[in-house]
């Protein structure tokens, strides 16, 4: 059996155009419209997301200035508070500025122990056993020369035993203290609380001048 449009009425003839043009246009829509405004939309939201990291990127590049100095601040800070704060132990050249101050001071460093070192969060304590032969006055100028080190020096634990006055004039008393000194950790220890860290800074330098005062020169 032959299908033929011809031999429809012309209204089954404008029935069947339209049916197929109807097709077309839904198979076109289907597979080709909806995809692509499904990717343009998919665009439009990448696009949003760029537009707004290159506008995150242009805020940052005008800060960046700013950042730059800020990162000289704050390695010019670390720089101040290694002076304060060395990384590393070193003996000798503590004992070289505590005998150089000591001679100053006309005192004599009859005892340098350094004992273990005591870790904190941010830093290690390092006290080291001092004791010091001379006078009230002599121990008082060691005293104050010691607090205006650069290095952080805490003095604490002192004692001070008078001699028989039938000896010298320059050496009249002895001494022992705990000179305490902090080294700065490279790499902060999260074990331990930060309960020192007051004593790592200003609380330490100001220990060191109360050391100074408590003998009185005479």
């Amino acid at each position: 059996m032959e299908l033929s449009l011809t031999r429809l009425p012309w209204y089954g003839q404008v029935g069947a155009f339209l049916l197929l043009a109807f097709a077309g246009v839904g198979g076109f829509v289907y597979y080709y419209e909806w995809p692509t405004r499904a990717e343009l939309v998919s665009r439009q939201v990448q696009l949003e997301v760029l537009r707004k990291d290159l506008a995150m990127g242009l805020n940052t590049a005008k800060k960046l200035p700013e950042f730059r100095s800020q990162v000289g601040d704050l390695e010019e800070r670390l720089n101040n508070l290694k002076a304060v704060l060395p990384e590393e132990k070193d003996a000798a050249d503590l004992l070289r500025r505590m005998q150089t101050v000591a001679t100053q001071s006309n005192l004599l460093i009859k005892s340098f122990k350094p004992a273990p070192t005591v870790t904190k969060q941010l830093h290690a304590e390092w006290p080291i056993n001092l004791e010091l032969d001379g006078t009230y006055h002599n121990l008082a100028l060691f005293f104050d020369r010691v607090s205006k080190f650069t290095r952080i020096v805490n003095i604490s634990g002192l004692d001070v035993k008078g001699k028989d006055r039938s000896g010298s004039a320059d050496s009249t008393i002895t001494a022992t203290c705990v000179a305490t000194t902090f080294v700065l950790l490279e790499r902060p220890q999260p074990g331990n609380v930060p309960a020192g860290r007051g004593a790592g800074r200003g609380g330490a330098g100001r220990g060191a001048g109360r050391g100074a005062a408590a003998p009185k020169g005479t």
